[in-house]
């Protein structure tokens, strides 16, 4: 069995990542952490800020391969991994390296502080010696399935909120966009792991449509007529979005001003065609057994609520 240490597995994806993991007869699943609690799998509380520790674990540990599911949107989060990669590079058993992305290419150009803290990960494993790559998957379906869908995922409300049966789209609305339910993210990771080179980029999705087309789906399963409304470029690019309902309870955790203009820089991310993955360049072809949810099964949750 090949030992895989799990950084980040208390939280929403690395839970999910985690618990499959478990079920894989090919791998042994080591959580690591700042707490020892979590799913039932072997768990090690680690400083993040000291490189020598790390390397220790990964190396007591034999671990072959690291998956961080770190939320990178600080400087800390990013000091974090990055020590873990430096770790990972001196660890002599550590041969390979799943970064925390989880999402889609992120433009050079974008007002997200989080690119710069990723390309910054990017360049030390380029330099690593390690063997590595970072998910693509698009944005997760989960939220479009809560609360009636199995997922450690909070709810969230972007571009649709199918309880209020409102929708605000960016651009046209005719952009190509991809999601995948993180369950299935997490068996593209288990299945990736026995994939003998990995590129530096992974692109996996559950399902392609056109955000039009989501909300004709989102009516159906609904029985009911959203009220939509379409903000253009200009509107997204002063970092300003229609306000949907289900907003109302995330200013908790984002300020409006902070959740518009991060919405708003996804906003122009699906109409730049960022979230439109290459088919050719798919782990959907590299493996089959992987069967995920599509748009239409995730919506139809509402249509048996």
């Amino acid at each position: 069995m090949i030992n895989i240490a799990v950084a980040g597995g208390l939280g929403h994806l690395g839970r999910t990542l985690v618990e499959a993991l478990i079920k894989s007869p090919k791998h042994n699943v080591i959580m690591l952490g700042h707490q020892n609690r979590g799913p039932d799998a072997r768990r090690l509380v680690v400083h993040y800020d000291n490189v020598d520790e790390l390397t220790g674990i990964l190396q007591s540990e034999q671990v072959h391969t690291v998956v961080s599911a770190i939320k990178i949107l600080s400087e800390e989060a990013g000091k974090a991994e990055s020590n873990l990669v430096r770790a990972a590079s001196k660890s002599v058993p550590t041969k390979r390296f799943i970064t925390s992305d989880w999402g889609y290419p992120i433009p050079e150009d974008t007002v997200l502080p989080q690119k710069a803290i990723r390309n910054s990960i990017c360049h030390l494993l380029r330099d690593s010696g390690l063997e590595w790559t970072r998910f693509f998957n698009g944005f997760f379906l989960d939220y479009y399935g809560l609360p009636h869908v199995e997922s450690h995922m909070d709810s969230t409300n972007f571009i649709v909120d199918i309880p209020n049966k409102v929708a605000a789209i960016p651009g046209t609305g005719n952009d190509l966009m991809t999601w995948t339910y993180t369950r299935d993210v997490a068996s593209f990771v288990v299945a990736a792991l026995d994939i003998p080179h990995w590129d530096e980029e992974t692109y996996c999705y559950g399902d392609k449509m056109t955000w039009n087309e989501f909300v004709q789906l989102a009516e159906e399963m609904t029985d009911s007529k959203f009220n939509i409304t379409y903000d253009d470029v200009s509107k997204l690019k002063r970092g300003e979005i229609t306000e949907l309902p289900g907003h109302q309870h995330e200013y908790e955790y984002f300020p409006k001003p902070m959740l518009q203009a991060m919405f708003a820089s996804f906003g122009l991310h699906v109409v730049g065609g960022c979230f439109n993955f290459p088919d050719d360049r798919l782990l959907n072809r590299k493996c089959p057994s992987v069967r995920p949810k599509t748009v239409k099964d995730m919506l139809g949750v509402w249509s048996k609520s």
